[in-house]
């Protein structure tokens, strides 16, 4: 049978706003194009963070200790160690504010909702899209799942050119589905169960498309009808669990309105830190996280970041932890900090680290968070993420790995922020992985060889700092 060409960004179109992308089809794939990497996926920059940080002396032990769930992803991955957020300590308050905003940008915040300089994902954008980016995209996607407030730079790291956020942040599974896939707006009698129905799913809009593309008729073959049916009901289970999720706990974090950052404000109810458990708190991060890959895989988003615990994060975690069929620590920071209020909170195991301690519970905590960090990661490396040229979109993509403090300790600002923990993928090649190095170098040099690398010409930081290039992290 003779099958049509079709194209990556080839859309199923809803009878309102939504439009839901296909996979990566066989009909897609053109010999000629898969020859040419580079050219063959589009230019993708994201930033991932993470609260609270990896201490310096615990990085040095590798995969061996609180990285661990790296390791499946070491290959697509360079961890780099060393990397000191020299520039954010130019207003020492503490890492939670300078370390934060400086994740990405290289620089200290400029009050209370502004950063100090354009995040690495928005310059990548400007370069290669400066009449921006193709009609129906999402120009830039935030995401993340938070618990502090108290300043904008502690959970939003994706800043314009003049240091304003980026895009509104979506703090809530269906809050961000909605913007992935948009709305459907219908006119005519509300009281009619379709109509409402249509409203809430952006699947039942494009039943006619579905049914073309797996049927009889359709122009794909056998295995590409199998992964849009695939497809589609990936999203389906998505936007169930987008449309159904609700706080198990009335202690649980009350996440805030749609579509609003607030500026300021308190940084958690009455200063004292939340309750919550471990389900509560890796459910809605991976119901995020699978939206947010999934929107990516889609196509319908290239730039963003991604939050998981903000800066500074204060909650009283319980429950079981378990990695690979393992339990790794029963997490109950009230009961083991001996203390209530924000004495209780994870936060003080970073503010009591010690080298010579065993740090139990601090190393749960960074384990817990690597391992939901991965996750996120590996959804952007499985079949569905698979491209033209062979490679995943994770491979593809420059997505940076950052956080707020390279130690945790008030008492010595300038040491809290060095050896802060960073990890980059490849960028189509453009960047080594698979190893471990020890930079050595300030993170605005770091960053702004990554954007000589990703062909950008601007630069972070002042105008007149003579820079220095660090080559090693090139591939």
């Amino acid at each position: 049978m003779l099958k049509r060409k079709m194209n990556r960004r080839m859309m199923l179109r809803s009878m309102g706003a939504a439009t839901v992308g296909l996979p990566l089809l066989e009909e897609m794939l053109d010999s000629q194009v898969a020859a040419a990497p580079k050219q063959a996926v589009p230019v993708r920059a994201f930033n991932v963070f993470f609260g609270l940080g990896v201490p310096a002396p615990l990085q040095t032990e590798g995969f061996e200790g609180v990285l661990e769930p790296l390791k499946p992803l070491k290959d697509k991955l360079l961890i780099m160690r060393n990397v000191d957020q020299i520039r954010c300590d130019e207003k020492g308050i503490n890492a939670h504010y300078d370390g934060a905003s400086g994740a990405f940008t290289a620089e200290p915040p400029n009050g209370e909702a502004r950063s100090g300089g354009p995040s690495i994902d928005q310059v990548v954008r400007k370069t290669h899209y400066p009449k921006g980016l193709p009609a129906g995209m999402v120009p830039t996607l935030i995401g993340g799942t938070f618990f502090r407030r108290s300043r904008v730079g502690r959970y939003v790291h994706s800043y314009n050119q003049d240091c304003t956020v980026a895009a509104t942040m979506q703090e809530k599974p269906r809050d961000l589905f909605d913007r992935v896939f948009g709305t459907i707006s219908l006119s005519g009698d509300e009281s009619d169960v379709r109509r409402k129905r249509l409203k809430r799913s952006v699947l039942d809009s494009v039943v006619a498309d579905y049914k073309y593309y797996t049927g009889a008729n359709s122009p794909l073959g056998s295995a590409s009808k199998s992964r849009v049916a695939d497809h589609l009901d990936r999203i389906r289970e998505f936007e169930q669990r987008a449309f159904a999720l609700k706080s198990k706990s009335p202690n649980a974090p009350q996440l805030p309105p749609r579509s609003q950052i607030l500026h300021g404000g308190p940084a958690d109810p009455g200063g004292m830190g939340v309750d919550i458990t471990l389900e509560e708190l890796t459910t809605e991060w991976r119901l995020m996280a699978d939206l947010y890959a999934l929107a990516i895989q889609m196509d319908r988003t290239r730039f963003g970041a991604l939050t998981f615990l903000a800066a500074g994060e204060r909650i009283r975690l319980t429950g079981d932890y378990e990695y690979d069929g393992k339990k790794i620590w029963q997490f109950d920071d009230a009961r083991q900090q001996k203390a209530s209020g924000d004495k209780g909170c994870s936060h003080e195991w970073w503010h009591k680290f010690n080298e010579k301690k065993k740090n139990e519970a601090l190393r749960a905590h960074a384990h817990m968070k690597m391992r939901e960090i991965a996750y996120f990661l590996q959804r952007l490396n499985d079949a569905d993420s698979r491209e033209a040229n062979g490679r995943t979109i994770l491979e593809n993509s420059l997505i940076t790995i950052s956080t707020e403090s390279g130690d945790g300790r008030h008492n010595d600002v300038k040491r809290e922020l060095s050896g802060v923990f960073h990890a980059i993928t490849g960028a189509n090649g453009r960047f080594k992985t698979g190893e471990i190095m020890d930079v050595g170098a300030e993170g605005i040099d770091v960053y702004n060889t990554m954007l000589a690398g990703m062909d950008v010409k601007d630069r972070l930081g002042p105008a007149k700092r003579e820079s220095t290039s660090v080559d090693s992290i090139r591939a």
